[in-house]
């Protein structure tokens, strides 16, 4: 009789223990859907407030719009992960405050070897204030070029022109080169032949280049024809220069180079390229017989 008294204890007790854990478990489950939905409601609060135009336009510049936002939902992320930290250890029935109050926060933080998370956050802080990118810009960072995609608190991630994406510690960031700052040079080197009459030449430049100036609004100062800049084995080089708008200075090269060619095409000027002139000398002395 005992036993049998003895065995349903048993089995009580580990009942009991089931729907603990089952009840333990499905908090952590809750605990977890509730801090993904916190998420995506304050990203959308975030966006709401940086992205809130007046007058058809955005509160702040549109880089600095998108380099907040990003830093906010930066720093909603890494504050959500700690409060359900915390939570999860209450239903685990782990007290945190013993080891909170013994090492205290930032030594539980180096403890876990955090130093480099340390530095990445408080040079993502200097990047931020002191203006050096923001999300948008074309920057160089060591050996790595691309477009900033996004500026956490944390890293920095850069997408070349090939869509390769490069993700940089903020703490890793010595030289920064901004190329997306004030305005940008596009330069142009073209040939000509020695044969050309060079004041011509640089008349027909000087008029094309007040026309592009007209075409393109990306072209904030020039073209100007800056003069001859080589002399070169087969022809003149004569050098044209313009600023333009951050990024458009590529294209701006592009298209002054092809309008060269059209109108060096309408008024017959030559662009001197490699030719091979053969002499026959059997020819020669047989004429000379």
């Amino acid at each position: 009789m005992e036993q049998l008294i003895r065995r349903i204890n048993e089995l009580v007790s580990l009942n009991e223990k089931l729907a603990a854990g089952l009840a333990t478990a499905l908090k952590l489950i809750l605990i977890v859907i509730l801090a993904y939905f916190a998420l995506r409601l304050g990203h959308a609060v975030v966006d709401k407030i940086f992205f809130r135009e007046r007058d058809g336009r955005f509160l702040f510049p549109e880089n600095k719009t998108k380099t907040l936002s990003s830093l906010a939902k930066s720093f909603l992320r890494y504050f959500i992960l700690f409060i359900l930290l915390i939570m999860i250890l209450q239903v685990l029935g782990i007290d945190y405050t013993p080891i909170l109050a013994s090492a205290g926060i930032l030594g539980l933080a180096v403890g876990f070897g955090a130093q480099n998370l340390i530095r990445d956050i408080i040079t993502g802080l200097f990047i931020l204030f002191e203006g050096q990118y923001s999300v948008g810009d074309y920057i160089t960072i060591d050996k790595y070029s691309g477009t900033v995609e996004e500026l956490s608190f944390r890293i920095t991630r850069l997408k070349d022109f090939s869509g390769e994406e490069h993700i940089i510690p903020n703490g890793k960031i010595e030289v920064v080169t901004n190329h997306t700052k004030g305005l940008m040079r596009a330069l142009v080197d073209v040939d000509v032949a020695y044969e050309e009459d060079l004041t011509r030449v640089h008349q027909v430049l000087e008029d094309l280049c007040s026309e592009l100036d007209e075409k393109f609004t990306q072209i904030k100062e020039g073209p100007n024809v800056l003069g001859v800049n080589e002399l070169g084995s087969s022809g003149v080089t004569i050098r044209i220069a313009a600023y333009t708008e951050p990024m458009a200075q590529w294209k701006i090269e592009r298209e002054i180079r092809k309008a060269i060619k059209e109108r060096f095409d309408r008024e017959k000027i030559e662009i001197p390229y490699p030719r091979r002139v053969i002499f026959n000398r059997q020819e020669k002395n047989e004429t000379e017989g």
